[in-house]
């Protein structure tokens, strides 16, 4: 397949505490395809320094292809500047910072990153979970050529806008939207906000299947129990798969027929219907899909 893209999946992205070193220590076996060590939210003041300590701990280990990701906390809180000095030394894949209200504050991550020695392959992470960050997206995003994925925060945003979002995210879709938008502007990877009810497995299944639509490459999770859902929804099935090959051989014949456009199953089909279905393939080539998978 010629042009095949070269994908990482990003289908399902954990966050745990850094503080639980437990939960540090089981997520070691399991499949999900990023681990964002957490030093922010689910850490309590007093143990923020212990955090950083099994953060760092935890991103010596071996968790195969996943992505290895620890977010710090924000740029104006007091941790800050230690998250960075620790985190500047790690190898982990990328920093993911909360609360980013603009291309300043990704501005002010990159110089302290780099005047503590971090690899200059560090990735950046942003997370989207403000008023202000939905309005300044487009910004953030082009802030720097080390940001590559934008993270939605839902819960505290519909926080600050005083919503209540069921399962539909009406209330959230403006913002959702503009978020993708902005990230797909610029060849970004988005991944869509947590669910936090544990014990409602069909809710979490049904905002998998809406983020999938909307158009994120995968979904944050609160808890492990959660991978294996948000891995099968987010990669391309087997009836997928048999489309996207059934469209590029049809799109082959017509230029074989010196053709530019080709029909099949009563569609019309172009160009950019062969590049999707090309990236499809590739996604699930990286999810290791096969025909007797999925």
């Amino acid at each position: 397949m010629a042009g095949e893209a070269i994908i990482k999946p990003l289908r399902s992205a954990l966050f745990m505490p850094a503080s639980n070193a437990r939960a540090l220590e089981k997520s070691r076996g399991l499949e999900a395809d990023a681990y964002i060590f957490d030093l922010e939210d689910s850490v309590a003041p007093d143990a923020k320094a212990m955090a950083r300590f099994q953060a760092c701990d935890a991103i010596r280990y071996n968790y195969g292809r996943a992505i290895k990701v620890i977010r710090i906390n924000g740029v104006d809180s007091p941790w800050f500047k230690d998250d960075v000095a620790v985190v500047a030394a790690t190898r982990a894949d990328a920093v993911l910072l909360p609360k980013t209200n603009g291309a300043g504050d990704v501005a002010h991550l990159v110089r302290a990153l780099a005047s503590h020695g971090a690899d200059e392959h560090t990735k950046i992470w942003c997370m989207i979970e403000t008023p202000l960050a939905v309005m300044r997206v487009d910004a953030i995003a082009e802030a720097h050529a080390s940001v590559t994925c934008l993270v939605m925060g839902t819960a505290d945003l519909a926080k600050d806008l005083r919503c209540h979002s069921g399962l539909d995210r009406t209330p959230l879709l403006y913002s959702l939207e503009r978020v993708i938008l902005s990230a797909r502007a610029v060849g970004l990877d988005v991944l869509d906000g947590v669910y936090p009810s544990l014990d409602d497995q069909a809710g979490f299944e049904q905002l998998c299947h809406h983020g999938r639509m909307l158009g994120f490459d995968g979904k944050t999770l609160v808890h492990p129990s959660q991978i294996t859902a948000a891995n099968h929804i987010f990669s391309p099935s087997l009836m997928e798969i048999a489309q996207a090959n059934q469209i590029i051989g049809a799109y082959k014949a017509a230029l074989t027929d010196s053709k530019a456009i080709a029909v099949h199953n009563g569609q019309m089909i172009e160009l950019l219907h062969v590049k999707a279905a090309e990236r499809l393939l590739a996604l699930g080539k990286a999810c290791g899909l096969n025909s007797s998978q999925h």
